[in-house]
């Protein structure tokens, strides 16, 4: 079993920045990819952003590329997505989720996660 909590969420003014956190407990080895996702009111749950634990690879969804930034601590077995430039059609709940492997492209789909966090509000508006 591995326990996703994550935190960081808040309100924030068009522009403005956060930063996500996400720690991971238990079985880490089920880490090897992790990942946010974001579901915004009246859609479905997307893929944001992932890492890959062994070689530090990183994947975006196209919406966020230059604006977010996510990043791995793995002595702390934490994730963290730092979100800039952000807009009110980022306004969502976030949720961490982990993979016990590399996804490559796969990445994206929720079917290869095991473990999700409980969610994160962030609300862009001024």
């Amino acid at each position: 079993q591995v326990q996703l909590v994550e935190s960081g969420g808040g309100l924030v003014q068009p522009g403005g920045s956060l930063r996500l956190s996400c720690a991971a407990s238990g079985r880490t080895l089920d880490t090897y990819t992790m990942s946010w996702f974001r579901r915004a009111p009246g859609k479905e749950r997307e893929a944001v952003s992932a890492i890959s634990s062994r070689d530090g690879t990183t994947y975006y969804q196209d919406a966020v590329k230059g604006r977010f930034t996510i990043s791995r601590d793995q002595a702390k077995n934490t994730v963290y997505l730092q979100m800039n430039s952000l807009k009110p059609e980022d306004t969502a709940v976030y949720y961490c989720a982990t993979a016990g492997a590399r996804l490559g492209d796969s990445w994206v789909r929720e079917y290869w996660y095991s473990y999700w966090g409980q969610g994160t509000q962030v609300t862009v508006a001024s």
